[in-house]
């Protein structure tokens, strides 16, 4: 007993450190946009990361052993730490303070199981909520197959919950996530879509609504080397079935200590993450199919080409559409030509003949744009329309700019 070497305790700050490292994986988001406002950021032709808000956790002390976790229980050089509710409910006050205009994210792993862990993490809510008088943005993690009652409670206190189906096929949990299957992932997020809608238009004393920014979940891009097709496949799934607010896509990173052959041999560069983002706004706002955006003989997205843009390039016989007729599905499936945009063409149509000058004027970028329309039957695209050489000018990527890391063809 001599040489035992007790840890010292770990300080707030070390707590929130070792937090974030944990759940690199977890992002939440406290933007409430409408699909114009998402227009107006041009989420389709040159996205942003998703904003995030500060993330605390309960305890990285997780039972689960999920291979690409940083937090996982079979990683020993790990330095373990769980919070009290108390200590968790005013370092997240003490956090959100800090960033009053996104809230906060409160993430655990799993300690010592599911329905403990959530209990802790309902705790911590009730004291931010009747104690700590906070009532800003909460975004409350859901662990996998957390009792519904919990979920109750916690969507009567969080802004949105989240439950992360994480791998894009079912069967990767028993090779990667032995602890997790697709029961206790899509049974909490069908309890929180069943409540949501049960709970519409009900308030609680407080004023607050029923989880009213919604539910979430994630994917980790690329662990499993799918390819962008089956990915955007499930999405689609989940947007209908689930009613999700969001799905967010988090590029694979290989972690410490862990070179599983299943594995692929290197990290998935963001820009993957970033054409998943815009492959998924153009399903959810501009009417897109998985279909058209992926199609069985073109199962990967493009490191040069917007999902749009690459659309566009299959579909050249569509093209060009006349701005003073086209309807609005047309035009906005126009590469550079957004909802925003295609609103007030129509708009200006109603006293005006547009011309490409006028367009202009509006604040229309033609330099996409220019090759996929005519004004008045008149085409300023030269003659590159049926030319190879029309695919670096409608590229968002400059020319010199090289594939990093990762192609469609390495993913199966």
């Amino acid at each position: 007993m001599a040489n035992l070497i007790l840890p010292a305790p770990l300080e707030a700050a070390d707590k929130i450190r070792l937090t974030q490292e944990a759940a690199r994986y977890d992002i939440a988001d406290a933007d409430e946009l409408t699909s114009d406002e998402i227009a107006d950021l041009e989420a389709i032709r040159a996205p942003k990361a998703p904003p995030t808000v500060p993330k605390l956790g309960l305890s990285n002390d997780c039972i689960f052993n999920c291979s690409y976790c940083s937090s996982r229980a079979g990683l020993e050089c790990r330095q373990r730490f769980t919070n009290t509710p108390r200590e968790l409910a005013e370092l997240a006050v003490r956090a959100a303070w800090k960033n009053p205009t996104r809230g906060v994210f409160l993430s655990s792993g799993i300690y010592k199981n599911a329905d403990y862990t959530e209990e802790l993490i309902v705790e911590t809510l009730r004291i931010m909520r009747k104690e700590l008088r906070y009532t800003g943005y909460i975004h409350a993690k859901i662990m996998p197959g957390t009792d519904p009652e919990l979920i109750e409670r916690a969507g009567w206190l969080a802004d949105r919950l989240s439950v992360n189906i994480e791998l894009p096929r079912s069967e990767g949990y028993s090779v990667i996530a032995k602890q997790k299957n697709k029961t206790n992932i899509l049974t909490p997020m069908g309890e929180i879509s069943r409540r949501i809608r049960e709970h519409t238009g009900e308030y609680d004393t407080s004023g607050r609504r029923f989880a009213r920014g919604g539910q979430t979940t994630q994917l980790i891009v690329g662990a499993m080397k799918e390819t962008d097709r089956a990915t955007m496949t499930l999405s689609g799934a989940l947007y209908r079935k689930y009613r999700l607010r969001r799905v967010y896509y988090s590029p694979f990173h290989l972690p410490r200590a862990s070179r599983f052959s299943f594995f692929p041999q290197q990290d998935t560069p963001s820009w993957r993450a970033r054409r998943l983002y815009q492959a998924d706004r153009l399903m959810q706002l501009y009417g897109f199919t998985v279909d058209e955006i992926l199609p069985e003989d073109s199962p990967d997205l493009s490191f040069d080409l917007d999902p749009k843009a690459a659309w566009a390039m299959r579909h050249l016989e569509l093209f060009p559409v006349e701005v003073n007729t086209a309807d609005y599905e047309m035009l906005i499936r126009v590469p550079g030509i957004g909802m925003t945009y295609a609103k007030r063409i129509l708009q200006a149509r109603r006293t005006h003949r547009l011309t490409h000058d006028l367009l202009r004027k509006m604040g229309v970028s033609l330099k996409r744009a220019r090759y996929f329309l005519t004004c008045s039957g008149k085409y300023a695209g030269g003659r590159l329309l049926d030319s190879p050489a029309l695919r670096p000018l409608v590229s968002d990527v400059p020319s010199q700019t090289k594939l990093p890391g990762w192609s469609g063809a390495d993913a199966s």
